[in-house]
């Protein structure tokens, strides 16, 4: 037997005992009888690979969705993805732009689910990215709980001047996150003439995600900006509804 491999399956089979909470480091080395600093580098090999996810230092792992893909069970975010599925698929025949739901993973923005426009001309949206890059990045972390907040900073750092130059210090970045809130909106322009536009997903008075559109410059106009944002806000709400029903 490979030793390697069968630790990292007991890891797994130790978190999958109870999927609807995370275990910590020490919870995870003391239960299985191994050494934290093996256990670490496994951990950190497993959530690289998307099997499991890490919540923070003190939060600790459960599992991730790399795992519920090999049995296909789909009860990882599926009532959110379910809420928003149809919803999704109408705002992108509306606008004929490709709209993306997203959340937090992992400290970075992650896609669970995404509808392809039609346009020939289409701006492609990597699974992963760097918190701060995206519209939708940047809503969440504005959203997100202080002290959860302050850990992903302690871990990520600061945004640099290229990806957010108007939030490079404290109490800058403090001040972009409240306008974000105060308009219930986050809208990103990169240079590489992309805009991307996201607004809240809530589940009564909590943020769980993001909705967004990313488009070409050249096909936003501000009149239509103002019809994007306001048709997000519509999905949204619906998805919201749903959720709360």
């Amino acid at each position: 037997m490979v030793l390697v491999v069968v630790k990292a399956l007991d890891i797994l089979e130790f978190i999958a005992r109870d999927p609807s909470r995370a275990y910590s480091l020490t919870e995870i080395a003391e239960g299985l009888g191994m050494h934290q600093a093996t256990c670490v580098n496994i951990l950190q090999t497993l959530v690289e690979k998307g099997y499991l996810e890490h919540l923070g230092r003190k939060k600790g792992y459960r599992l991730g969705p790399m795992a519920y893909n090999l049995t296909n069970n789909l009860s990882y975010s599926q009532n959110l993805i379910l809420a928003a599925k149809d919803v999704m698929e109408a705002l992108t025949a509306q606008l004929n732009e490709t709209s993306i739901l997203g959340i937090i993973r992992n400290q970075k923005r992650f896609v669970i689910h995404l509808v392809n426009s039609d346009q020939d001309l289409q701006v492609r949206s990597r699974s992963e990215r760097n918190i701060y890059e995206t519209a939708s990045g940047r809503l969440l972390l504005a959203y997100m709980p202080q002290k959860e907040r302050d850990n992903l900073l302690q871990s990520v750092g600061l945004p640099s001047a290229d990806v957010w130059p108007e939030a490079t210090n404290t109490t800058a970045l403090d001040k972009a996150l409240t306008d974000i809130r105060a308009k219930a909106l986050a809208v990103t322009y990169s240079k590489t003439h992309i805009i991307g536009l996201a607004v809240p997903v809530r589940k009564g008075d909590l943020v769980i995600a993001s909705l967004s559109i990313f488009l070409p410059e050249i096909r936003c106009s501000p009149a239509r900006q103002t019809e994007i944002v306001q048709a997000l806000q519509q999905s949204a709400q619906l998805i919201n509804e749903r959720l709360d029903a």
